[in-house]
């Protein structure tokens, strides 16, 4: 059985706007009210999908949730029509486009009974989230239906989770065993911590880790306080790798030691405070890259375009490419929509490794499928939402519609009646 990481992206769904629910998420709460255009998000995220498929990597992908949520709003005793405004951003919100929010993922090299362990993640800190898990965890159950795999329903609240955002794997190679790092956060300023340790905990009890090769770190308060509101955003790992910034832990020094002796064979790429400041590494997205293993075994980072055009940001960049570090490329990509609302190229996917043969294969994806679904897409999504239109019915219908048509093309409308 051959194990390789497949990226699975969420496709922007046609309701994607711009109703900043996302407190501690600094990009969504300045960009509230703007125009969005769903169609350009997707065709971005389409395109990037390509760009990993030209790469040599491995792609799939996670279909657009119902919305309006009308099962949440029922058991709020309304529906979308009778609900405030608020309720109606909250039920049409588009945010599990960012697969790294769908679950957290130990490869069966890591876990005691030799599955691949998924557990949806619950996101009751946002209410906007708090509602994805159940389809969420209907889209896993049948992409990973196989024997290989065993996938988990959320840890029950209050215990927030957030999944993949705030977990991280060291592995000398993706089919080698590894050291999970579960991330939680302490709240130390004016946003919540997103992620609590017994949820991570939990988890990884769930996924049956050694604890002799498993880490809990707490994400640095300051760093949550400047808007970094999950640790993707300030680290990311790959592999032997991990590219941190300097102020993204509380405890470096004790993570660190951590990892020297778990695992002696990684090794760490920090990016100093003086050089690239906690402002500059969140208004880029530095670290919310996607860190990936080449064909040819390079390490490459996929970064959004905003790294590009901050100084600080790319300056460090390319003297790092310059120098003789495990990290040799660099690869822009234009997701410019979703980080409006606060997510990079690292939230759109999921990372699971496994042998793709086990995984049901209407959720994995070539160029061939991938041109389909632009059609489908340039046919049927909204090219723009204003925020005052988000109750109109006359836009919820084609919403609907839009993700109806995407279901057919890929062979899922069973997921209609969830």
């Amino acid at each position: 059985m051959a194990l390789v990481e497949i990226n699975f992206d969420g496709i922007v769904g046609p309701s994607h706007n711009y109703a900043g629910l996302s407190p501690g998420n600094l990009a969504a709460t300045s960009n509230a009210g703007l125009t969005s255009r769903p169609r350009e998000a997707a065709l971005e995220g389409i395109a990037k999908m390509r760009a990993n498929l030209r790469l040599g990597l491995a792609q799939g992908i996670l279909p657009p949730h119902d919305r309006p949520d009308e099962r949440w709003l029922a058991a709020l005793a309304t529906d979308y029509g009778a609900a405030a405004t608020y309720l109606k951003a909250q039920a049409l919100s588009a945010s599990p486009m960012w697969a790294a929010n769908a679950a957290t993922v130990s490869p069966a090299p890591d876990a005691g009974d030799g599955k691949c362990h998924l557990t949806v993640a619950n996101l009751v800190t946002m209410a906007h989230r708090s509602h994805e898990w159940s389809e969420t965890l209907a889209q896993l159950r049948l992409a990973f239906a196989d024997a290989a795999f065993a996938v988990h329903p959320p840890v029950p609240a209050p215990f927030g989770d957030e999944g993949a955002a705030n977990h991280m794997r060291l592995c000398e190679g993706h089919g080698a065993p590894g050291i999970e790092i579960f991330v939680y956060g302490e709240s130390g300023g004016p946003f919540p911590a997103r992620q609590r340790r017994d949820a991570s905990e939990a988890v990884a009890r769930a996924h049956r880790l050694d604890p002799a090769h498993t880490i809990f770190a707490q994400q640095s308060v300051e760093a949550i306080a400047a808007g970094a509101f999950h640790n993707d955003v300030v680290a990311v790992a790959n592999e032997r790798v991990l590219f941190a910034h300097e102020l993204a832990f509380e405890d470096k020094a004790g993570l660190y030691a951590d990892i020297a002796l778990k695992a002696p064979w990684a090794e760490i790429v920090e990016v100093p405070a003086h050089r690239v400041s906690l402002a500059d590494a969140i208004q880029s997205y530095l670290f919310n890259a996607q860190l990936v293993t080449l064909p040819d075994g390079a390490m490459a980072l996929i970064l959004p375009g905003e790294a590009r055009g901050n100084t600080a940001v790319w300056s460090w960049l390319g003297e790092m490419i310059a120098g003789n570090g495990p990290i040799r490329r660099l690869e822009v990509v234009d997701v410019r929509q979703s980080m409006r609302n606060g997510g990079g190229p690292a939230c759109l996917r999921l990372r699971v490794v496994c042998d793709p043969a086990t995984v049901d294969p209407r959720f994995l994806v070539d160029e061939a499928k991938l041109d389909r679904l632009a059609a489908v897409i340039e046919a049927h999504w909204p090219e723009e939402i204003a925020i005052a239109e988000i109750g109109d019915p006359a836009l919820i219908s084609r919403i609907c519609a839009a993700r109806r048509a995407l279901l057919v093309e890929l062979e899922l409308i069973g997921l209609l009646d969830r």
